[in-house]
C-alpha cells in the first residue's frame, strides 16, 4: 500500500521524519519514545502510544536511514498490538507544487492481516494512522518553514 502527500519544504520535512528517536515530533498518537543505541541501522526504539488506540507500546527497529535520498524505513518487532510483520518506508522527493518548490512524501507499508479482520479493515486502520501522521507532518513542517528553521539534524 502506498500513500502520497504533498507538502512544502523538504529540509523542514526531513528534519522531522529522520528523527527515529523522536517520532512524537510529528506523530500525534505517540506520547514518548525511548531509543537504544546510536541511531544506526538495527537500532531499536520503544514507542509509547497515547490512550484511545488499541495498543500501549511498540518496539521498532530502524531498517534504513538515508540522508542523501531522504528515505526512512522501520519494522515493528513486537508490541501489544495487532500489527504483525509491519514495516514501512517513507521517502521524500522534491516536487513542483502549484508552480513552487515542494516535497512529495510517500509512505508505503506491508502488514499481515490479523485473525478476525479482513485485508480491507487492516488497510483502512493503518492508512488512517498514516494519513493522520502525514497531515500532522505537513502542519508542523509548514510551521517550521514560517519560522524559518528546521529541527536540528545530528549526522
Amino acid at each position: 500500500m502506498k500513500l502520497v502527500l504533498l507538502c512544502l519544504f523538504i529540509l523542514q520535512v526531513w528534519s522531522l521524519v529522520r528523527r527515529f528517536d523522536q517520532p512524537q515530533k510529528y506523530k500525534p498518537f505517540v506520547s514518548r519514545c525511548i531509543a537504544q543505541g546510536n541511531l544506526e541501522i538495527g537500532s531499536l526504539r520503544e514507542v509509547y502510544v497515547k490512550s484511545g488506540l488499541p495498543a500501549t507500546t511498540s518496539t521498532e527497529r530502524l531498517e534504513l536511514l538515508d540522508d542523501n535520498e531522504h528515505i526512512l524505513s522501520i519494522r515493528i518487532v513486537c508490541g501489544d498490538h495487532r500489527l504483525k510483520n509491519y514495516s514501512s518506508i517513507i521517502s521524500l522527493h522534491p516536487e513542483i507544487i502549484n508552480g513552487r518548490p515542494g516535497t512529495l512524501v510517500i509512505e508505503s507499508f506491508v502488514v499481515d492481516v490479523p485473525e478476525g479482520n479482513t485485508q480491507d479493515e487492516t488497510c483502512y486502520f493503518v492508512e488512517a494512522l498514516i494519513k493522520c501522521n502525514l497531515k500532522s507532518l505537513v502542519d508542523i513542517s509548514e510551521g517550521l518553514a514560517i519560522q524559518g528553521r528546521t529541527e536540528p539534524i545530528d549526522l
